[in-house]
């Protein structure tokens, strides 16, 4: 019996005590050499992923993804890459970015480094461990360690990213060379997402190449003050991954999410209620549409659910780069995009919005963008009441 299987059936380690065990991690929970998944992970069986055979699963539900290619953004095909990138956001909220213009070696330096990171003694990561979601640098584990119920299969670290002035001494000082790769990576990554979000805008029309309106203006110039959230994700080997997840179904809070994947597989999107796993593609970044795109589209491009799965064979490492407005500011549909044909179906959001539907969500379903769906109740006047 391993250290970790002992004090899970150790009588008198309960509450307390055996939820500051697990708040360690999968990380450490894995180094102690478990051979079960403990029952904080093990989910209800209508929640389970329902893997009947975990390779062949992944295999039979490939989705291929659209895919942009950013360096014609910039030539003669800009708008037949802008109708593709139109349709993508509308018909999947996901798609893949190819010929971004990041290197190869800023890319894999970025995936080392991290890697390394989780290989640290835990000592070290300890250092970093927060549930304050304020603070600029957070190690944990699952997905809200104070909410959930059950655990999922997933160690991360989140870094603020902007200013980076401000929370660069914040970050990891180990290993020696994560803030340098990090900084790189960052830096590019933000500037891959400013040209994204121009090209955004004019795929909804708001703008055309060299003919930006006042308003447009003011919102990329918000975009370049605006979050930028890093998050590293480590989804250890699973001795049992058809009993949890390694995340569970959720949307991403957020107007775009950039994601590198290293090679092994294990990110799902639902689609057409199907849950597809996405085939990683080297050096290409998985993009995903976020609440905020939602609401500022005003529905006509989707936040769609997705989820991680767990894997018995190897650790899964990702980094997720998450954009949008500056925190302070409010988000809501753009005007524009609303008319008697398409009425507004959000209300305005603000982080503390978000921040409060953490700490009182249903872990079941990670959905914030529901509860900021408008409800038109017609009344005699035909004015209308939104809740």
């Amino acid at each position: 019996m391993t250290a970790a299987e002992a004090f899970v059936k150790e009588e008198g380690h309960q509450s307390d005590d055996e939820d500051s065990f697990y708040f360690k991690g999968v990380k450490h929970l894995c180094e102690t050499g478990v051979t079960h998944v403990p029952s904080k992970y093990i989910l209800p069986v209508s929640d389970r992923p329902h893997l009947i055979n975990e390779q062949d699963d992944v295999q039979e539900l490939n989705l291929k993804l659209p895919i942009i290619d950013f360096a014609e953004l910039h030539g003669s095909n800009r708008s037949r890459v802008l109708d593709s990138l139109r349709s993508a956001c509308e018909n999947h909220g996901f798609f893949q970015l190819v010929n971004h213009g990041i290197s190869g070696d800023v890319i894999s330096n970025m995936m080392d480094v991290g890697r390394r990171f989780f290989e640290l003694p835990f000592e070290e990561r300890q250092k970093l461990m927060s549930t304050d979601m304020r603070s600029p640098v957070r190690y944990g584990t699952s997905f809200n360690q104070t909410k959930d119920g059950v655990f999922c299969w997933r160690d991360f670290l989140k870094l603020v990213c902007h200013p980076l002035s401000d929370v660069l001494p914040h970050w990891p000082s180990s290993p020696l060379d994560f803030r340098n790769k990090g900084v790189a990576y960052a830096n590019e990554s933000k500037a891959v997402f400013l040209k994204l979000v121009e090209a955004i805008l004019e795929s909804l029309e708001l703008t055309t190449m060299g003919k930006r309106t006042r308003e447009t203006e003011e919102i990329l110039k918000e975009f370049e003050d605006g979050s930028h959230l890093m998050v590293l994700n480590c989804y250890p080997p699973c001795p049992q991954p058809e009993l949890t997840f390694g995340m569970p179904p959720h949307s991403d809070y957020g107007f775009v999410t950039l994601v590198l994947q290293d090679e092994v597989a294990g990110l799902q999107i639902m689609e057409q209620n199907i849950w597809h796993t996405v085939q990683p593609v080297p050096n290409s970044f998985v993009v995903n549409v976020g609440d905020h795109l939602e609401i500022f589209s005003n529905g006509r491009y989707k936040s769609v659910l997705h989820r991680v799965l767990a894997n018995s064979r190897k650790s899964r490492i990702s980094v997720a780069s998450l954009h949008s407005l500056p925190f302070e500011s409010t988000v809501r549909p753009w005007p524009k995009l609303i008319d008697e044909k398409n009425p507004r179906q959000y209300m305005d959001t603000h982080f503390s919005d978000f921040q409060n539907y953490l700490d009182l969500c249903d872990a079941k379903k990670k959905n914030f963008l529901e509860s900021r769906k408008l409800t038109k109740l017609k009344i005699a006047d035909n004015t209308s009441l939104e809740s």
